[in-house]
């Protein structure tokens, strides 16, 4: 749910110029969750974050990562590996169904992140016990994760890298595939 605070408070100055999120998603009143106008490619965005600090005060703004999410992950899988697992069959999902942002129409609908929670609830419920390991919640991870899938696939048609890397985790590939994959550079 986006709020007048959470936009306000995602926006920042790059160069000199105020720059405003297109839309914000307070995860919970710990993690707010913003998506900018990115520069690769005319439906290209940026996505950054703020969590609350241990004395109250929210963090820079940051940009998720996809080693960032990956790592929390294989903590979740750690602890409990069945369910991380299913989880991670459930982003799968997800990948196969998300599309590139082609207009201003299939950007709107992709950024009704909202949506996405609701249409999910049911697995949402069903994984939520994971989220007590790691630092990130599951509505913080679909959400993140369902972003950077769009964003990379809206930047490359032939995108992979994303799927690659849940798979990896889910098949419990060894911790260099995994950071190797998380952490590669696209050309």
């Amino acid at each position: 749910m986006e709020t007048k605070e959470s936009k306000i408070s995602m926006t920042f100055r790059k160069e000199g110029r105020t720059v405003r999120p297109l839309a914000t998603f307070d995860i919970d009143e710990n993690k707010i969750i913003g998506v900018y106008r990115g520069s690769l490619s005319t439906y290209d965005i940026l996505i950054k974050y703020r969590q609350k600090k241990k004395d109250g005060k929210w963090s820079l703004l940051r940009t998720p990562k996809h080693i960032h999410w990956a790592v929390d992950l294989l903590i979740k899988m750690s602890k409990k590996k069945k369910k991380t697992s299913g989880f991670l069959g459930f982003l799968i999902q997800i990948w196969n169904e998300t599309k590139p942002t082609v207009n201003k129409k299939t950007e709107r609908k992709f950024l009704n992140l909202n949506y996405l929670l609701k249409k999910h609830a049911s697995k949402i419920k069903e994984y939520k016990e994971i989220s007590k390991y790691g630092e990130y919640k599951i509505e913080f991870l679909i959400l993140v994760a369902r972003l950077l899938m769009i964003q990379e696939k809206t930047n490359r048609r032939d995108a992979y890298m994303f799927r690659k890397l849940l798979e990896a985790l889910k098949e419990g590939k060894d911790i260099f595939s995994i950071v190797s994959i998380a952490t590669h550079r696209g050309r």
